[in-house]
């Protein structure tokens, strides 16, 4: 059965980078209703942290040594983290912006996951090389401001250019960004925003 990974990174029951998913996931299931949906929440679903024996298995990786009993047991949970996320035919992040970049516990899971031999390897003479499949993805970012039509009184969204890049490094380059703005301040201009998005995600669902 083919499968959709659904990446939810707000601990907001009533966010509305989840209620954008939402939309997308509903109009999704009804043109492909054979699919799988996979949905990991980063709050509920626990993620280690990375120290101790799964940093020291990183650079045993990285030095070409073998990996105690201890460092591959903990290597084993990044493993399992980018096999569900790899398996994935169709990928769907919900994300808030904080603070002009992303939550901590996504940068968290990026950071498990993006493990030399893994998820990339690298080549002295080429660089950084993919070991992930490319796959449609979707990128749902809200908030607070306005970095759509551009007043967003001169701040900067750092969370775009992140994870296209992050993403872009394992291999996942076929990515499109559905951002939602402004959540916050007047009604009209978030009721706005919020309905904008919405149909372009229902119409995006409809042929992902």
């Amino acid at each position: 059965m083919p499968k959709l990974f659904h990446l939810l990174c707000s601990p907001r029951a009533n966010s509305e980078s989840l209620a954008a998913a939402r939309v997308f996931l509903d109009q999704f299931r009804k043109a492909r209703p054979e699919w799988d949906i996979d949905e990991m929440n980063l709050w509920r679903d626990h993620l280690p942290e990375f120290e101790g024996y799964i940093l020291e298995a990183k650079y045993a990786r990285i030095g070409g040594k073998s990996f105690t009993e201890s460092q591959r047991d903990a290597f084993a949970i990044a493993e399992r983290m980018a096999v569900r996320f790899s398996l994935a035919e169709r990928v769907v992040i919900s994300t808030p912006m904080w603070n002009f970049g992303i939550p901590y516990k996504l940068k968290h899971w990026i950071d498990l996951i993006s493990q030399p031999g893994l998820t990339f390897r690298f080549d002295p003479a080429r660089g950084y090389l993919p070991l992930v499949k490319d796959r449609p993805t979707v990128v749902i970012l809200a908030s607070g401001g306005d970095y759509i039509t551009g007043l967003n009184r001169g701040q900067a969204d750092l969370a775009t250019p992140y994870l296209r890049q992050a993403l872009h490094v394992i291999g996942v380059r076929d990515v499109q960004f559905v951002p939602i703005g402004p959540t916050n301040g007047p009604a009209e201009p978030v009721r706005v925003a919020r309905e904008t998005a919405h149909r372009r995600l229902a119409e995006l669902a409809a042929r992902f």
